[in-house]
């Protein structure tokens, strides 16, 4: 006899093998840490911030004086390139430093039993 899916019903041939699970189960997790990494929002804007502050400290460096003169004789496109360059560097360093980790099995099962709060949220 077999089921709809016209697999063989019986002991044993419904039961997923422990180890392919396991290995099923570790190959996710490694693509989710690989995802969460990727798309990590402090990568996205510490990139925009370097690649603009470094055209910008480029332009501030070849200024003419009369462009200077324009900004109350400050280098202000100097200035913000070298701002907005430290803050990318930072929001690099942050994502380096600290990355973001997808939440474990044991964490995401933990939140499943937990179900909705009775304040709705």
């Amino acid at each position: 006899m077999s089921d709809t899916n016209g697999h063989p019903d019986g002991p044993g041939h419904g039961d997923p093998d422990p180890e392919e699970l396991a290995h099923t189960v570790e190959e996710l997790e490694r693509k989710s840490a690989t995802a969460s990494r990727l798309f990590d929002v402090r990568r996205m804007i510490g990139g925009l911030f370097v690649v603009y502050g470094v055209i910008l400290v480029i332009v501030g460096a070849f200024d003419s004086d009369a462009e200077v003169a324009k900004a109350a004789d400050v280098r202000i496109n100097l200035w913000t390139g070298l701002g907005m360059l430290a803050l990318g560097l930072f929001f690099l360093g942050w994502q380096l430093l600290r990355p973001m980790r997808p939440p474990s099995a044991e964490e995401l099962a933990e939140a499943m039993e937990g179900g909705p709060r009775p304040d709705g949220h």
